[in-house]
């Protein structure tokens, strides 16, 4: 039987057993769902009129635009590419409506290149789409960028607190001033447009993008809302509404992106329609009644149905009944895991409320598909010039074809505005706010800057760690200090203060002095990541490294104070027990002077400022308490949502437990990684190609750049393998935290793997084990996957030895499984683990 037949087979399957877990959706966007299926009442959910009354002058200007641009005109506003694989020619050829840079994406491809170059690539865009030569209407195109805590795609602008952190300083006004600041100096760079706020309120923080939410409160995510699409987009009240201070902000994402099953990124969501509505929703009747112009639609399903291709929330819910009057617009490529939809064709997204496609890298296709829709129908005019004309009412609303060139606006090219002093009080006053403090013995804080002050810990002068992921990449991974010319780590921002005091502040980021210090500051925690990537399994902090110092610290009798990074509260009683005092600092950004400020006092034994900062989510008691939020039944944290220390405070605690107790979920993290088809929990299963990176959350998927097409199978039980179908050069792999697996590997232990090679022919292929940036250990199987083509299931055992002969370290291995393919080849796997060596384990497959 041909692939073709095995797919074939496979998706019939699927259709007669109805195991297809989203509603059945037409082409049109109709919910066909069953009687018993989740449903959604539009009429139960808030009811308000758009704030923004109709301008008539503004709809015959609408209306006058969308009657003389052709058919091709209106499809090109509608979809949106990405900087890294779209020109401003094809721009103009394409009369695209939007671009967009990626996290990854930057003018000339430099993640770390100048501000200039971003106005000079705008001003580009500028003017091939606002050509009116040979008839063109000439629409200019809006840049839409992820500025999501402050502009951080920018070398050198101003970094603030990830939205956890401002979540704990509970300063709804000073979320105004950070998003007026983050506009301004967008507008810097000549850019029109935010995907900021991030509106989702975080119920399990296993998650990967809990740090980009500001409480498990909707109360806190509700009360911010308004403030920051204000301080964004100008306030309504004052006549600052988009005027050239301002741009255009985003809502996201809508909805119950927070909520999903084990906090998996990307997942599904089956709370109750009212937990939707009024704790995933709660920021959103805020956000449409200040104004906002943009929502984006989530990547996560509702009772398995995408939200992308959700009509009843997209269309029914937030534009008739909560009166949404800007435009809807997708997330990367996320009309592509619509039912029955890849990331070239989703006529059903655009039919559901889709405004906008972010078709990154695969808009050119859609482009051509989408035409080819609207000619046939399946999209009608109607609806085309609907969401034609909600994109234009957004970009005459911000002045868009007024503006002129990018480089000639109000605040393009004045770089100084970059970080300027008064931009860095606000984010330095963010960070002090944010601090929470756990503990305190003895009132060890503040410590005074006369004194002799050791710091440690690999967070200690790294301004990348504190920065956080989306930090002038996607993942933030890489940055240097030098990637930062404006900004102060932890430890200058202390040995600033102790020097001016007369005192001494050491750098050791190992611990190692000559001078006994009377006190050590031990700065560690999460490293960078983003999205998909920082899923974890539980609530277990897990690494060493900042457990061995502080307990090297404690046995000199040395005293120590904790300053804990991360993006998400943790399982860290060791750490917390180790320490005398201990601060949840979360991921802070570029002022790390801010930290310096509270826990140091002033030169003359003053307290210069007090812990503000309060748990905006709670802490857990142990490393399985995953999902646990104010106001649940048996609700038992360690430190309850609230919680906080100030300095008048006894700050005091009893030993706490150093069990985990994580029960089966320490089971299979370190050697099981695929079961039944499955990534096995905190491992994800991602496909990589030039496009990027792309999770597999779902039972059909695509790769970033169109490589590799994934389709869940029938093997033993329903769906329980994963087909690959490569078309050229890509990657399939398990990836997760780094683990040690040295023992496993020197007790001869091996990598099982079950999986059938299917088809014509077996490309150049190499499996390797993965340990970080340019470590692996690899090893070719063309030959032996050659052997095995249209043989039926195999079951082969490497030993992990081999692997780490070819140069693995196997104490960090953060991908045990990476099939490396360089052409046409299909492999369908089912498991993935390690298992003991029977004798038949070798260094072949």
């Amino acid at each position: 039987m041909s692939v073709a037949h095995y797919v074939i087979a496979g998706l019939i399957l699927s259709v007669v057993a109805g195991c297809d877990s989203g509603a059945v959706v037409d082409n049109t966007g109709t919910d066909k769902s069953s009687d018993t299926a989740a449903k959604i009442n539009p009429q139960v959910w808030p009811k308000q009129e758009s704030p923004l009354p109709r301008n008539d002058s503004d709809e015959q200007r609408i209306a006058a635009l969308i009657s003389q641009m052709s058919v091709e005109e209106k499809v090109g506003q509608v979809i949106q590419a990405d900087i890294g694989s779209v020109t401003p020619a094809e721009v103009r050829e394409y009369h695209l409506g939007s671009v967009l840079n990626g996290g990854n994406s930057a003018p000339g491809g430099d993640n770390r290149t100048t501000p200039d170059a971003w106005v000079a690539l705008a001003d580009k865009f500028w003017l091939a789409s606002t050509d009116k030569s040979d008839g063109r209407t000439g629409i200019p195109a809006l840049w839409g960028t992820d500025a999501v805590h402050g502009h951080n795609n920018i070398v050198g602008a101003t970094l603030f607190p990830h939205n956890i952190g401002l979540g704990a300083a509970n300063n709804a006004d000073l979320m105004h001033e950070i998003g007026t600041v983050t506009a301004k100096e967008i507008l810097v760079t000549g850019l029109d447009w935010t995907f900021a706020p991030t509106i989702a309120v975080v119920r399990d923080d296993r998650w990967g993008r809990t740090y980009e939410s500001y409480s498990e409160d909707p109360a806190i995510v509700e009360k911010y809302a308004g403030y920051l699409v204000e301080g964004i987009q100008g306030k309504l009240s004052d006549n600052t509404f988009l005027d050239e201070d301002h741009l255009i902000a985003t809502a996201k994402h809508f909805i119950g992106d927070g909520g999903t099953i084990d906090g998996r990124d990307q997942g599904d969501n089956i709370s109750t329609e009212e937990e939707l509505r009024d704790i995933q929703g709660a920021g959103y009747p805020v956000a449409i009644n200040r104004g906002v112009q943009a929502v984006m639609a989530s990547f996560n399903s509702w009772h398995g149905r995408k939200l992308h291709g959700y009509k009843a929330l997209l269309d029914d819910v937030l534009v008739d009944q909560m009166g949404f009057d800007g435009f809807v617009v997708g997330d990367w490529n996320g009309h592509g895991q619509v039912a029955g939809c890849t990331n070239e064709s989703c006529a059903v997204s655009f039919n559901s409320g889709t405004d906008m496609f972010m078709a990154p890298d695969s808009w050119k296709e859609l482009y051509a598909n989408t035409l080819t829709q609207v000619q046939s129908g399946e999209i009608s005019i109607a609806r085309l010039d609907e969401a034609v004309g909600r994109i234009l009412r957004v970009k005459i609303r911000a002045g868009l074809f007024d503006a002129g060139l990018p480089s000639k606006r109000k605040y393009a090219g004045r770089y100084e505005l970059l970080a300027a002093p008064e931009h860095r009080e606000i984010a330095r006053r963010a960070v002090r706010q944010s601090l929470v403090l756990l503990k305190n013995s003895k009132q060890l804080l503040p410590l005074s800057p006369t004194a002799n002050i050791l710091v440690a810990g690999d967070g200690a002068d790294n301004i990348g760690k504190q920065t956080g992921g989306w930090t002038l990449s996607w993942q933030g991974r890489g940055n240097l200090k030098e990637h930062f010319p404006n900004g102060v780590s932890i430890f200058d921002g202390i040995k600033e203060q102790v020097s001016a005091a007369g005192g001494n502040a050491t750098l050791s980021v190992t611990g190692d002095y000559t001078d006994k210090p009377d006190v050590a500051i031990v700065v560690f925690g999460e490293d960078p990541y983003a999205e998909f990537q920082g899923d974890r399994a539980h609530m277990d902090f897990q690494s060493e490294d900042g457990l061995a110092l502080l307990k090297a610290f404690q046995s000199q009798g040395i005293p120590t104070v904790a300053v804990f990074l991360s993006g998400r509260p943790m399982w860290v009683n060791p750490e917390i027990n180790a320490s005398d005092a201990f601060v949840a600092a979360w991921l802070p950004g570029s002022e790390g002077g801010g930290i310096a400020d509270v826990l140091l006092r002033k030169a003359n034994g003053d307290i210069q400022y007090d812990f503000q900062g309060k748990l905006s989510f709670s802490w857990p008691r142990n490393g399985a308490q995953t999902a646990i939020n104010v106001g649940d039944k048996n609700y038992n944290p360690l430190f309850a949502y609230g919680y906080g220390l100030q300095y008048a405070d006894n700050g005091a605690l009893a030993k706490l437990s150093e069990d985990a107790q994580l029960g089966d979920m320490a089971q299979g993290q370190n050697d099981r990684f695929l079961k039944a088809g499955e990534p096995v929990l905190p491992w994800r299963l991602a496909m990589h190609d030039a496009g990027g990176a792309t999770q597999i959350t779902a039972s059909k998927a695509v790769s970033a750049a169109g490589v590799v097409t994934m389709t869940a199978l029938d093997h033993k039980a329903q769906e329980d393998s994963r087909l690959f179908a490569f078309t050229g050069d890509a990657r399939v792999a398990i990836e997760g935290e780094p683990i040690d697996i040295s023992r496993e590997s020197n007790g001869d232990m091996a990598l099982q793997v079950e999986y059938q090679v299917l088809g014509d022919n077996v490309a150049n292929t190499v499996l390797s084990i993965a340990c970080g940036e340019g470590c692996s250990g690899a090893m070719d199987i063309t030959q032996e996957l050659t052997d095995k083509l249209n043989q039926g299931w195999q079951v082969s055992r490497l030993k992990l030895s081999c692997f780490a002969g070819r140069g693995a370290d196997m104490t960090k291995v953060d991908s045990p499984f990476t099939l490396k393919v360089s052409g046409v080849m299909n492999i369908q796997l089912s498991s993935i683990a390690i298992v003991s060596n029977q004798g038949d384990a070798s260094c072949s497959l």
